[in-house]
């Protein structure tokens, strides 16, 4: 893309061309372009008087918010590479990420729907020996933590961030893997910006827009095509905590919103909210979704109901930074619901199978990762790696789809395990190493099943140990201790045994059927 070079250096850029038009709006705070850049400038200064250098990792695990929004820019800017963590996860998964990833320092929240996560961090036991400070985002230590910049100039930011290359990583976001242990997946600065200045363009985000962000930070959709693309266009970032559909249909209104994404349970609880009609919401203007089905009422619920007239679509993968094909806002309400439109601008996609017929979706191009964060050559988990992008650059995304004639992707299926709860994937080997932990299960298997408000939900299917009860509350319990809420099954089933092919692996199709007959 023309201008900013790096994310390191993207804040400076669109302050330079943006000004004093807003650029951030959150609880009595409101910023313009020039007033983020000097928060920004601060909380870089900040972290490399930590002793943060070039490359070293720095993690976010905290809700939206504005200071998530400074205090990741802030590590950009420094040279850091961002690692951003999802607030739903537990102690253990949370420490096995800054261990991956070898955070030096952690910007926290100390109370989030209850939860305290530094405490929570330390009350685990768990062994970080390369984490050297953990910076809580409330005000007194956020100001303590601002202060020890105070010797660093800003000429010596200023370099720091001129120093970035375009192909140096500039976040590791981290996405469960069929494996059952999270992978991360490193961004270089020149993938995130020329993704999403394509991105942008492609939905018409544009500059003066109002852009409610309501998918968390530690998601690729709501740092990358929320954060970094409100900069790259100079739309105004108005972050949301935590997704209430009558708190979000306020802020539409008195913020005067004008663009909203999600996953399609977002719009669905909108459209379906028995007071909708007493919010103005004459402002908005555009909407992006993405699912493999959408039900095409709800495109034209989005467009009628909530007023944006430019409807988008979208499709991809963290190991893609997060875009492989988008569905632009001029076509037909049908072909938005039922794909996911063309190849992401100067991308390649095709499906491994012949025309028309369903296959794997493969994608080649500048948005694909270079490999796992583990790899011992380079980023990524060496085995994970050759069997994602193959020799000739192709990623194989694991889902199943239909290329029609005008290039357009219609998904299918998944070649995978995962599946969807509420717009978080979920990957039954993961859920299933806990629940083998427990004494009473002997062996389990996990599928999705549809859910009418979250997509899918977990069904699990157990193998109970003999003579021990089997209580689907106690696995619950036990599950939701150790793992993030979203992960934990809505059911559990017990079975004799699971249903194996000739070749000795579990049979999942034969549990999907009975899951998605059975009420939960």
């Amino acid at each position: 893309m023309r201008g900013a070079g790096t994310v390191a250096g993207l804040v400076d850029w669109a302050a330079e061309r943006y000004g004093e038009e807003e650029a951030l709006v959150f609880g009595g705070e409101r910023w313009s372009f020039g007033g983020l850049r000097e928060r920004v400038d601060r909380a870089a200064r900040a972290v490399m008087a930590q002793g943060v250098g070039a490359g070293d990792a720095v993690a976010v695990w905290a809700p939206n918010s504005a200071r998530w929004v400074v205090a990741a820019l802030g590590v950009v800017a420094a040279g850091g590479v961002l690692v951003p963590v999802n607030t739903r996860y537990k102690a253990a998964e949370a420490a096995d990420i800054l261990r991956r990833s070898r955070a030096r320092l952690l910007f926290t929240e100390h109370d989030f729907l209850g939860t305290d996560y530094r405490a929570l961090l330390a009350d685990s036991g768990e062994e970080l020996p390369l984490l050297e400070r953990t910076v809580g985002l409330h005000a007194a230590d956020w100001a303590r933590f601002l202060s020890g910049g105070d010797g660093v100039t800003g000429a010596e930011r200023v370099a720091r961030s001129a120093g970035v290359r375009p192909d140096d990583t500039a976040d590791v976001l981290f996405t469960s893997g069929t494996s059952g242990r999270p992978k991360g997946v490193p961004a270089t600065h020149g993938q995130n910006l020329r993704v999403y200045d394509a991105w942008a363009r492609t939905v018409t985000l544009r500059r003066g827009d109002r852009y409610l962000l309501v998918n968390p930070f530690f998601h690729t959709f709501g740092y990358k095509a929320g954060v970094l693309a409100c900069l790259l266009r100079g739309a105004t970032i108005v972050p949301e905590r935590v997704f209430d559909a009558e708190a979000v249909l306020g802020r539409m209104q008195d913020e005067r919103i004008s663009v909203l994404t999600g996953a399609p349970t977002v719009f669905t609880s909108l459209v379906r909210h028995p007071g909708r009609e007493a919010y103005d919401l004459t402002s908005m203007r555009m909407a992006v979704t993405g699912a493999a089905n959408i039900p095409t009422t709800l495109i034209e619920e989005i467009r009628t109901c909530l007023g944006a007239r430019s409807v988008s679509t979208a499709y991809g993968l963290t190991e893609s930074t997060g875009v492989v094909a988008i569905c632009p806002p001029h076509e037909s309400p049908a072909t938005l619901a039922r794909t996911s439109g063309t190849a992401l601008e100067g991308t390649e996609l095709r499906v491994d199978a012949p025309p028309g017929e369903p296959g794997e979706i493969l994608t080649r191009g500048y948005h694909v990762m270079r490999g796992y964060l583990d790899d011992p050559d380079g980023p990524g988990d060496a085995d994970a790696g050759a069997q994602a992008v193959d020799a000739d650059g192709w990623l194989r995304t694991g889902d199943v789809g239909v290329l029609d004639g005008r290039g357009f992707l219609r998904i299918t299926d998944r070649l995978k395990d995962m599946f969807v709860v509420g717009g978080f994937n979920v990957y039954p080997a993961e859920v299933e190493q806990v629940l083998r932990g427990h004494p009473a299960v002997v062996d389990v298997a996990v599928v999705g099943a549809p859910d009418v408000r979250l997509g899918e939900v977990g069904v699990a299917y157990c193998v109970p140990a003999a003579g021990v009860p089997f209580d689907a509350a106690e696995l619950t319990a036990y599950t939701r201790e150790r793992l993030a809420n979203f992960k934990v099954p809505r059911a559990f089933r017990s079975v004799p045994a699971l249903p194996r092919n000739a070749a000795g692996k579990v049979d999942k199709n034969a549990l999907r059927r009975p899951a998605r007959d059975t009420t939960i």
